[in-house]
């Protein structure tokens, strides 16, 4: 049962998208409005009382807009007339914010007829896709606006228009700059990283013992020692190179279904499927966590009807990790569900990389490359084919809803003034995670130190490409970045080099040839 769960999750997890997504636009650029679009931040007041800050978009023409709140002026907002500002306002619009509907004439038409009647500023309401519209022309070289020019969204416009019905509204407009780096980015790299190193060490130096109480689950204790240690040789999973292929094949066609077919309640079987791979990952990690600081806590057991007798400990963690689970599930859109989420994934990775593993560097090179492939393929070709990345559309659920795939790590921004989260897919974590493994294992097993072993090397290896992957989301204005794109070399690269400067590299090759595996194909 656990195998099987296994194999789903892992073919689900490179569903998950790594790395922040974000648009460019390619309209052209004229000496007359040289400033790019720019988030911008809509304070209003209504007869003096606060309301919540709507976000808007500046135009590339315009004044640019100041970084700081204190030094932005706040000014009355006055409904243009007629309502679309394509002609001369009727209506008093000097030293004053005019907002200003839609309507079918040019932005820069609105622009304009604002700034001649005095105002200081033009909020255009938008409920239509035409951000395009909102760029200068091959006829606008000599275009000159002094004032900033920002659309908002028809709902946040709505709202405006109905404070202003019940009292005086003051609106107050700035751009705040984002902080080159976030604090959340270090913390993101910490858990991945640490998510990976602790998965590695884990038996040796945290599990009690490597034996039927490796797992810690809810199992029979009249079992004979020899079906629990046949037990445990079969928990463990042997990827082949067959069934590496198989398993990014598939992936990519389930990710095209998931293009044309997702919706929310497909979402929330995702979420059902990861609530209970995190809360056996969480269970198995307590249990052991507790078994290593008191191990005599889990002698007590107890008769349960169906199951038999298991101990008291596991039965009760159990139980802790379901309502855990329930909790985070129902909660999703709390400002604190990423610690409920990051908790279940880093205890879901943590297992997952106990129960698989790599049997040599060829079943490595072959697994790692196809989803080298399969990430730039699924990000930056697939365009060229469905008109916008299937990648980076399935991860946002655009699809859906709305509705988010649960299968990543995230951590929000903390010091970014306009919020959203840092995140990462499990499959950026676990891909090069199993190769981090396999390299402990053979330094294990080879009797090599740390600094002429592979496992530091590869553990660096990932690290530093985890830095290449946002280095190249600030160099790429954060165009989302399939993180396997850089991990891949920076991980199998190294032990590749490594070993050929060693002369090891055809023992890294075929190694554990002799031993049987397990082949992931024949099981899915």
């Amino acid at each position: 049962m656990r195998s099987c769960l296994l194999l789903l999750l892992l073919f689900l997890f490179r569903l998950s998208y790594a790395d922040d997504v974000s648009r460019d636009d390619d309209s052209p650029k004229t000496p007359g409005c040289s400033n790019n679009f720019e988030l911008v931040k809509v304070k209003n007041w209504v007869d003096g009382v606060e309301k919540k800050s709507v976000v808007g978009l500046s135009a590339r023409f315009g004044a640019v807009l100041p970084s700081n709140a204190i030094e932005a002026l706040r000014l009355p907002a006055v409904m243009a007339n007629p309502p679309d500002c394509c002609a001369q306002s009727t209506s008093k619009v000097s030293n004053s914010i005019a907002l200003a509907e839609r309507g079918e004439c040019a932005f820069t038409a609105k622009a304009e007829v604002a700034e001649l009647g005095g105002a200081s500023g033009l909020l255009v309401i938008n409920d239509k896709e035409d951000l395009y519209k909102m760029v200068c022309t091959e006829n606008d070289t000599s275009l000159n606006i002094k004032i900033p020019v920002v659309m908002i969204p028809k709902s946040a416009g709505d709202a405006i228009k109905s404070f202003l019905a019940k009292g005086k509204v003051e609106l107050l407009l700035y751009s705040p700059k984002r902080p080159v780096v976030d604090f959340s980015e270090i913390f993101l790299w910490m858990m991945a990283v640490g998510t990976i190193l602790c998965a590695t060490l884990w038996e040796d130096y945290i599990a009690c013992e490597p034996s039927d109480e490796r797992y810690n689950e809810l199992t029979r204790k009249d079992l004979p020692s020899a079906a629990a240690a046949n037990k445990d040789d079969s928990e463990t999973l042997d990827i082949s190179a067959k069934g590496a292929v198989v398993f990014v094949i598939s992936a990519s066609v389930f990710l095209v279904l998931l293009y044309f077919f997702m919706s929310s309640w497909f979402i929330w079987v995702l979420i059902v499927l990861f609530c209970i791979g995190g809360t056996e990952g969480m269970h198995i990690c307590i249990v052991t966590l507790i078994l290593r600081l008191r191990r005599n806590c889990g002698q007590k057991t107890i008769n349960l009807p169906l199951i038999g007798e298991v101990t008291i400990l596991s039965t009760v963690v159990l139980l802790f990790c379901i309502v855990f689970a329930i909790i985070w599930a129902a909660n999703q859109s709390a400002s604190f569900a990423w610690i409920g989420q990051d908790v279940l994934g880093i205890c879901l990775m943590i297992t997952v990389l106990q129960m698989a593993r790599l049997p040599n560097i060829k079943v490595a090179a072959v697994l790692l490359c196809c989803a080298f492939v399969y990430d730039i393929f699924w990000v930056f070709i697939s365009p060229l084919i469905f008109h916008e990345s299937v990648m980076i559309a399935v991860a946002r659920g655009d699809n859906s809803g709305g509705a988010a795939i649960p299968m990543l790590l995230r951590i929000p921004r903390f010091f970014d003034p306009w919020g959203g989260y840092d995140m990462i897919g499990f499959g950026d974590i676990l891909f090069p995670g199993l190769l981090v493994s396999f390299s402990y294992r053979y330094d294990r097993s080879s009797k090599k130190g740390i600094l002429n072993g592979y496992f530091l090397w590869l553990l660096l290896g990932y690290g530093f490409g985890l830095f290449l992957t946002y280095l190249g989301l600030y160099l790429m204005d954060g165009h989302g970045q399939p993180a396997l794109l850089y991990l891949v070399p920076c991980t199998l690269g190294v032990i590749v080099i490594l070993g050929w400067r060693r002369g090891e590299l055809r023992d890294l090759w075929d190694y554990d040839r002799k031993n049987p595996s397990t082949d992931v194909s024949a099981i899915a």
